[in-house]
């Protein structure tokens, strides 16, 4: 029972607190709903007054705006004001400036009318006194033809005649000048050139002639030599081609031979029999045969030696073998391999000089006398037969023009022909080189005395330190000092153009005047 009444005394609590509370929290809940509205109609009445504040701010802003704006609009209005007087004041001053040009126009108008209208008399005194003028000039004209006797168109003639004269003198002087001054430049650069080279490539010359001596160790080996009934000379002979000639000449034999490579081959063959000491037909056959093969081997080397020694490379066997015979092969006494060798150095240094293959060059100058190592074997010039032959084995076409031309048999292609000629001139030429036959020696003076006396004008002619100078004399009253220049370029001119000759030929005019009286 008590703990039922507990219970119950305990619900009742629970509710009545329940209740109470629930009063309670109504109440606050109109205090907090009360207490809100307030804040909110506090935070109402603010915002108003902020809005109106910031409204009589905008208000007032926008007037400030406005009053700005409005007053650049009249700042810019008036600076254009200002700048349109500005303008309609220059405009004012230009128009003032125009019309003072237009002044000073008007009056230069006025002086230039003036001064044609006195243009106009001047012009027409001006006729009437070239007319006067004209008639002045007939009648002294006339005058002159009646007291000279001689027309005008004769006085036109002999003015144009002196004249002329006057002209070819002054154009023979600046001749002269222009060709004085070209032949210093162009003969010292040519000096310097060869003269270069001659110092750079000094070559001594061996002279062979068309037999050959054996020494013998006592004349008993003559009789060897001729054998029984003269068949061992006439065996070498047939084996060889040399003509062996056995005189009177101690301890000596004498083989002789156009081809001088035979006759190279049978002295070698001689001398080995004399060393042998077996002298019969078929020990000469043996020995011939092999002095054959050594004269080849000896020939393939001078000219594997000679391309060594000028640095040519790629020439083809054949073509080395024949400058290796050239060794063997003399003209107007020089040596043709040494001769070529000192050609082919000449070319290589001149070519240099002048800005050219040096080593075509080279090529072409040892090369350019190629055919002397075949003349004899074949019909042709040598130039000719060095050609075909170069060509034969694909030698540069350069090269081939080169061997053709450099006599002129041909027209010149290239460069390269000149240099080989120009050099072959001056290895052939210069002194100690070559031999010249006596007949052909007399016949090259004839001929330029015959040539320089074949001008007009040349009293004498004569041929002069052994054919190296000419000297002409002329009639003095028929060619003067101009022309006397003249006619030395002209005949060395002509010598060039018809003669063959080596190094150069001076020619000197002699022109004088010579007056004799006698005192009685």
């Amino acid at each position: 029972m008590p703990h039922a009444v507990y219970l119950i005394f305990s619900v009742a609590a629970v509710l009545l607190g329940a209740l109470v509370a629930w009063l309670l929290r109504g109440k606050l809940g109109r205090m907090k709903v009360a207490g809100a509205e307030k804040v909110a109609e506090r935070i109402i009445a603010e915002a108003h007054k902020d809005a109106e504040i910031r409204k009589k701010e905008a208000v007032l802003e926008a007037k400030d705006e406005w009053y700005k704006a409005k007053a650049n609009f009249e700042r810019q209005i008036e600076n254009q004001r200002r700048e349109i007087a500005k303008e309609e004041q220059s405009i004012r001053q230009r128009g003032e400036e125009v019309d003072q040009k237009a002044d000073v126009l008007t009056r230069r108008e006025r002086d230039l009318q003036n001064k044609e209208r006195t243009l106009a008399g001047r012009e027409k005194g001006l006729v009437a006194r070239g007319d006067e003028l004209t008639r002045l000039i007939d009648q002294q004209n006339t005058q002159l033809e009646r007291i000279a006797n001689m027309s005008a168109e004769d006085a036109k003639k002999l003015l144009m005649q002196n004249l002329e004269g006057e002209a070819r003198v002054a154009v023979a002087s600046r001749v002269k000048e222009i060709r004085e001054k070209a032949e210093q430049n162009a003969e010292r650069e040519a000096r310097d050139i060869i003269v270069g080279a001659i110092y750079r490539c000094a070559a001594d010359h061996t002279v062979e002639t068309t037999v050959s001596v054996v020494s013998l160790p006592s004349d008993e080996m003559k009789g060897r030599i001729i054998g029984r009934e003269g068949r061992n000379i006439r065996a070498f002979e047939t084996a060889t081609g040399v003509d062996v000639i056995v005189d009177d000449t101690p301890e000596a034999i004498i083989l002789s031979a156009f081809d001088p490579v035979r006759r190279e081959v049978a002295k070698m063959a001689m001398e080995k029999l004399i060393q042998d000491g077996r002298i019969h037909p078929s020990r000469i056959e043996e020995l011939v045969e092999k002095a054959q093969a050594e004269m080849e081997v000896i020939i393939r080397e001078a000219g594997e030696q000679a391309c060594f020694e000028l640095g040519i490379h790629g020439l083809h066997v054949e073509l080395v073998r024949m400058l290796g015979k050239l060794h063997y092969r003399t003209s107007y006494g020089q040596n043709v391999l040494a001769h070529s060798k000192e050609v082919s150095m000449l070319c290589g240094i001149m070519a240099a000089e002048l800005g050219l293959d040096a080593d075509l060059a080279k090529r072409a100058g040892l090369l350019h006398d190629l055919g002397k190592a075949i003349d004899r074997e074949t019909e042709g010039t040598h130039t000719e037969i060095g050609a075909k032959f170069a060509a034969r084995y694909n030698e540069h076409p350069v090269v081939i023009n080169a061997i053709e031309a450099h006599h002129g048999d041909v027209p010149k292609e290239t460069p390269y022909p000149v240099l080989v000629a120009a050099a072959d001139a001056v290895s052939g030429s210069r002194p100690g080189a070559r031999r010249e036959p006596l007949e052909g020696y007399i016949k090259r003076l004839e001929k330029l005395e015959e040539l320089a006396d074949s001008f007009k004008g040349v009293s004498k002619a004569f041929a002069i330190q052994a054919g190296r100078e000419i000297r002409v004399i002329i009639e003095p009253q028929e060619i003067d000092d101009l022309g006397a220049q003249n006619l030395a370029a002209e005949i060395a001119q002509k010598i060039q153009s018809e003669m063959q000759y080596p190094g150069q030929i001076r020619v000197t005019v002699i022109r004088e005047t010579r007056a004799v009286n006698y005192a009685r």
